[in-house]
């Protein structure tokens, strides 16, 4: 502070401090200052750089939901061709199937007839072209129905004695025509599993097994090993490479030592698919030059008393009984006519639809009912099974004969103790079937 009583000197030097210290004030405001200004000017620039990107985060937003958009639609396009596809694949194999089955019956009346070699060369020659496109077709529908999302399964409990009989019916005559053994050992088990597709597992198996056996034999067993069952299928063929183990249940995957052995390479890739997707467990061993084993593990639900072995000759059965037959095909219905009249020693009656059916039983029930699932004008097989069973006023043993693959064919006619029997026809599986239900 000044005081007037300071010498000059006294109060420059004072003045000098006040100065300096009034000096250090302004320079610490205006710092202050530009430090304030420089805050400004990040919030405002950090502002405009927030509304920048979510401009651009709004636009992504925009463009995303654009895409999600395509998406569904592109989406909802592919359900709906996929579900056009199993449509087209469901009427296809009914109308491809219908006229397969009827030449499958012609030839194997044919075959019946005397024939010279070149004729029975011929026969034969054509019997392995329909088994090979009855397989190709087979393949293309197993695999469509598994690939689908929406597949169902109609489980229930199998008897495997029954499969087996089956199975040793239709493919006897592959396994003579090689010079090969075909056993198929009884069981008792009864397994759980869908029927159908336990059928296509089993059949791929053992027809792969015969097309690459060329000398010895196949034979399928059932052995029960805690709460499994395993189905196992034996050759003695020339074995598979550990090498190719995984790669011959793919697509398109044949061996290079196959011989020339028919097919696309479809079988066992159709076997892994179904196993996969019904929850049976499988597996594969095999030694070079001594064969192979493929084993399918099936939940073990329980046994039959003894296996019935009552139908492995049906013709002394069949001989002289009445066969309902309901068929609107013509072909279908004269192929029936021959197989049953000729073959099989019976009594066909030949109906196209319900109501003709019931005008032709008259007051005289058949023995056994064959009944077509797709007949004309919405009729159905099992409009005209119910209709016989109700005038003939007792359950009339039956058979159901359809191409469609439908599990809800298989439930209703498990619920109507009908036999069920897939298109294409083959006669020694129908005079199996027919022997033991009438036997």
């Amino acid at each position: 502070m000044l005081r007037d009583d300071d010498p000059p000197a006294r109060q420059i030097e004072k003045l000098t401090r006040i100065n300096a210290v009034l000096i250090d004030r302004i320079d610490r405001l205006e710092e202050s200052r530009g430090s304030a200004w420089s805050m400004f000017q990040g919030a405002v620039a950090l502002e405009q750089e927030v509304l920048a990107r979510t401009r651009d985060l709004e636009r992504a937003m925009d463009d995303l939901s654009q895409r999600n958009r395509e998406l569904a639609v592109a989406r909802a396009l592919a359900e709906e061709a996929n579900r056009s596809k199993t449509r087209f694949l469901r009427a296809a194999s009914h109308d491809l199937l219908q006229p397969l089955s009827a030449a499958r019956l012609f030839l194997s009346a044919l075959t019946d007839t005397a024939m010279d070699p070149h004729q029975t060369e011929l026969t034969d020659r054509l019997g392995s072209a329909f088994e090979s496109v009855e397989q190709l077709m087979h393949a293309v529908l197993d695999i469509s129905r598994l690939d689908s999302q929406r597949i169902e399964f109609n489980r229930q409990p199998v008897p495997l004695d029954d499969l087996f009989r089956r199975l040793a019916a239709e493919f006897a005559p592959m396994a003579q025509a090689k010079g090969l053994r075909l056993r198929f050992m009884p069981t008792t088990a009864v397994v759980d599993s869908d029927p159908i597709f336990l059928r296509r597992i089993a059949q791929n198996l053992v027809s792969n097994a015969i097309k690459y056996t060329q000398r010895g034999g196949v034979a399928v067993g059932a052995r029960r090993k805690g709460a499994l069952c395993w189905l196992s299928v034996h050759d003695t063929g020339m074995g598979i490479p550990a090498v190719d183990r995984n790669r011959v249940f793919d697509e398109f995957q044949r061996l290079t030592h196959d011989g020339g052995a028919p097919g696309m390479g479809l079988g066992l890739s159709i076997v892994r698919r179904a196993c996969a997707k019904l929850g049976h467990p499988i597996s594969l061993t095999s030694e070079p030059m001594r064969g192979t084993v493929f084993r399918v593990g099936l939940p073990l639900v329980g046994a039959l008393p003894e296996p019935a072995r009552g139908a492995d000759a049906p013709l002394p059965v069949l001989r002289g009984r009445v066969a309902l037959v309901i068929e609107n095909d013509p072909e279908m219905r004269r192929g029936y006519q021959m197989i049953l009249a000729d073959r099989l020693g019976m009594v066909p009656r030949i109906a196209g639809g319900t109501a003709e059916a019931l005008a032709t039983m008259g007051e005289e029930p058949p023995d056994v009912i064959l009944a077509d699932y797709h007949l004309e004008n919405g009729d159905t097989g099992f409009a005209a099974v119910e209709a016989l069973r109700a005038a003939a006023d007792r359950p009339v043993p039956a058979v159901m004969i359809t191409a469609h693959r439908d599990p809800a064919i298989a439930r209703r006619c498990a619920a109507m103790g009908i036999h069920l029997l897939e298109k294409p026809v083959r006669p020694p599986e129908l005079a199996e079937i027919l022997g033991r239900l009438l036997a």
